[in-house]
């Protein structure tokens, strides 16, 4: 789903997001990834004021990594909209499955039904 590579992941975090455009939507909490393929596949991006903060997720697909941001290929508005999370909150089943169909993006749970997705 996703061709970048990384190779310490914690470097990425508190970088700011930006879209297409190059408007920033929030800064980078965690990645997930695709835990059939062990591939970065979703950002979960930090928006909001402090207090009100949640996670919103948007996909890595296309996306470009520079020294201090992070471009993914969605607009602001589209990642906004996506489906989220308390920041303290987990990306339970049904989220991540909304996830997906919010970008129109084809979602199976694994063979022995696993979750999709995996943070680090």
């Amino acid at each position: 789903m996703s061709d970048i590579t990384v190779e310490n992941i914690r470097d990425w975090q508190d970088h700011d997001v930006v879209d297409t455009g190059g408007d920033k939507i929030g800064s980078l909490e965690s990645v997930y990834f695709d835990t059939a393929t062990d591939a970065p596949t979703f950002a979960a991006v930090q928006i909001g004021i402090p207090g009100r903060r949640r996670l919103v997720f948007a996909p890595l697909i296309g996306a470009v990594v520079a020294p201090k941001y992070i471009k993914l290929q969605a607009d602001k508005k589209t990642i906004k909209n996506a489906p989220s999370i308390e920041t303290d909150g987990e990306l339970t089943t049904e989220i991540e499955a909304a996830v997906f169909e919010h970008y129109g993006l084809p979602y199976s749970l694994g063979a022995e039904g696993e979750r999709r997705l995996g943070r680090r």
